[in-house]
């Protein structure tokens, strides 16, 4: 859609550098608002007083003019449809260029049974739960909420609207967020761990 994505943060870049890698790459570039600290997250008004800046995105047309400014809980990963309606309304002609799905292409129901976890690749509670889990060597499948749409819907309804993760289906039984004595309830294992 004639548009460029750009990360900024006011981490340095090496810092920068393993987050990309933790999430096995990523497919833009990123930015370090490193030095000197924060200029330009002050200059958008994101940054805060504890040195870090908001999680926000911020949506400029080609002429420089900022369209769209959303500030974000900064455990909330944004959508990218919440975005990519932005840049449609803008430029029109160029969303008539979006590539359209294949309507014959259906998606996979979301897996049921056992121990599912929803989660993103970059949550910190949600790694916690892969090593709570490797350490009980306790098999379970990962579903990743940014990469399926139908499993950010299905959190969504069970966190009464939030994207909150990691969520849990433990054979029908919801846990939203990592908490162990739920977890180890729903288990139906007593655990000194």
């Amino acid at each position: 859609m004639d548009t460029q994505v750009l990360g900024i943060s006011v981490d340095h870049v090496p810092c920068l550098q393993a987050w990309a890698d933790s999430l096995d790459g990523i497919s833009y570039p990123l930015l370090s608002d490193f030095w000197p600290h924060g200029k330009i997250a002050q200059l958008y008004g994101v940054f805060r007083a504890d040195g870090k800046s908001e999680r926000a995105t911020f949506v400029i047309d080609k002429l420089g003019v900022i369209r769209s400014i959303k500030v974000y809980d900064i455990d909330y990963s944004p959508q990218s449809e919440e975005i990519l309606e932005v840049v449609r309304e803008i430029d029109p002609e160029a969303a008539s260029r979006e590539p359209v799905a294949d309507e014959e292409e259906a998606s996979e129901p979301l897996p049921r049974g056992g121990i599912v976890m929803y989660c993103t690749r970059w949550c910190p509670a949600c790694r916690r739960a892969r090593a709570w889990f490797r350490v009980r060597d306790l098999e379970y499948l990962e579903v990743d909420i940014d990469r399926t749409p139908e499993a950010a819907d299905q959190v969504m309804e069970w966190a009464g609207g939030d994207r909150t993760t990691p969520t849990f289906d433990i054979n029908g039984t919801i846990i939203v967020g990592f908490n162990e004595t739920k977890l180890l309830s729903a288990l139906n294992i007593t655990d000194a761990r």
